[in-house]
């Protein structure tokens, strides 16, 4: 049992093993797989077992495009501070007369995340999704909605790995270099 209790312990989320290949050892870690889907339903299922959420902060280390060229200049390491669903029609649900939720604030960041199921590669969506973010991912808008429905504190890190066009389609071989930044953050920080 941990002495101080006052400072929230990390649960470190992740999509997928080579995202936290190293991290430093003993941290708490779920990986979710690819995917609001997947990320939303193994979150929510590995959250809802636990009985020590009131000592928990989130921790979303991950990958994540670049939708302004010039973003993985220096570190490309990125703290978000707002999500937003890009794959809902906010629009025509708020013409219904419901709240999409289309946008999360989670933190003071100044840096936005798009999150969609789709990898991003066309140039036409990038373009569209540029004029609203600056990164784009697949999986943090779910990771900020169940951290919201738990009440939860998130923070998320994001790493940035291509320039969601056809370079992201190298993610596999760039991974490796975007998950040994995310390590050395998360050992400086989560320590």
């Amino acid at each position: 049992m941990r002495e101080d209790r006052s400072v929230p312990r990390p649960l470190v989320v992740s999509a997928t093993r080579t995202e936290a290949a190293h991290l430093p050892t003993g941290l708490d870690l779920v990986v979710t797989g690819i995917g609001k889907t997947a990320a939303a339903t193994v979150l929510t299922r590995h959250l809802a077992g636990r009985d020590d959420l009131d000592d928990l902060v989130l921790v979303n280390l991950g990958t994540a495009g670049a939708l302004h060229d010039g973003m993985a200049a220096e570190s490309g390491l990125y703290e978000i501070g707002e999500v937003i669903n890009h794959e809902i029609s906010a629009d025509a649900i708020r013409a219904l007369g419901f709240d999409p939720r289309e946008r999360l604030r989670i933190g003071d960041a100044p840096t936005v995340l798009a999150t969609g199921d789709m990898f991003v590669t066309d140039p036409v969506v990038r373009t569209r999704l540029a004029a609203q973010a600056q990164l784009v991912d697949m999986e943090g808008y779910a990771y900020a909605w169940v951290a919201q429905e738990f009440g939860l504190p998130i923070r998320m890190v994001k790493h940035v790995s291509d320039s969601a066009d056809e370079s992201a389609m190298a993610w596999v071989e760039v991974v490796d270099r975007s998950a040994r930044i995310l390590g050395e953050w998360a050992a400086t920080h989560l320590g």
